[in-house]
């Protein structure tokens, strides 16, 4: 699969979560963030042209790379682990920081901010399935997380992110998924309402829109398979 036919890809997948949502009865905005991890830059200008503004990557260097190569102005969303170290690239760059998932990167990217005058915008990470090889704060931890990311400056908290564990059982995502949405209601305040929930990738972004995502984080369906 190349970028040709991006378009019709995009499309489909619109059709898609239009057809989830009239069955379901839901209505809420979803935006498709274009994962162009592994992948060379003018996949980013191949998803602006195909009207996706917002544009994610796993690594802070590669993301740092194809900021600087991509001239078409997106959104850049960074969706992958961030070391502490990395935090002070983040102020500037990222539109939205979906991996946040302890109180000690918090801090990190609080200062970040902080140093550099501005708010950076992040989703509290959840480890909803428990998986171990997945990042993500457990869920009995995401109270008190949410909590301090609240309370520190620089930080605008706007909604929680999961993964789903990777099986093809549609049970199982939407166990997953229902359980962020469910833990999102019980945490939205009207100082903080979570709007944003950031769940839904190429194998099963159609059981998290079945369950109120606002965020589906594409690659696969969209440019194929990567290469790095």
């Amino acid at each position: 699969m190349t970028v040709e036919g991006l378009a019709q890809r995009v499309a489909r997948v619109r059709e898609e979560i239009a057809r989830v949502q009239a069955a379901h009865g839901l209505s809420q905005p979803v935006a498709i963030v274009a994962v162009t991890k592994g992948h060379p830059a003018s996949a980013a200008e191949a998803a602006a042209r195909a009207g996706l503004a917002d544009v994610g990557e796993n690594r802070v260097q590669e993301a740092l790379e194809k900021i600087a190569a991509v001239g078409t102005p997106v959104r850049w969303h960074l969706i992958g682990h961030l070391q502490t170290n990395k935090a002070r690239f983040v102020p500037g760059r990222f539109a939205l920081v979906h991996s946040l998932d302890s109180p000690r990167l918090a801090e990190a990217l609080s200062r970040a901010a902080v140093k550099e005058a501005t708010a950076v915008p992040v989703l509290v990470q959840v480890n909803v399935a428990r998986e171990p090889q997945k990042g993500g704060c457990p869920r009995e931890d995401a109270p008190a997380l949410v909590a301090a990311c609240t309370g520190l400056p620089g930080l605008a908290v706007r909604g929680l992110m999961t993964m789903a564990p990777f099986t093809d059982d549609t049970g199982v995502q939407r166990r997953v998924f229902g359980e962020l949405r469910e833990l999102r209601d019980a945490l939205a305040t009207p100082a903080c309402p979570l709007a944003e929930l950031s769940m839904g990738m190429s194998g099963d972004y159609p059981a998290a829109v079945a369950e109120g995502a606002t965020m589906l984080r594409l690659g696969t369906v969209l440019f194929g398979e990567r290469t790095g």
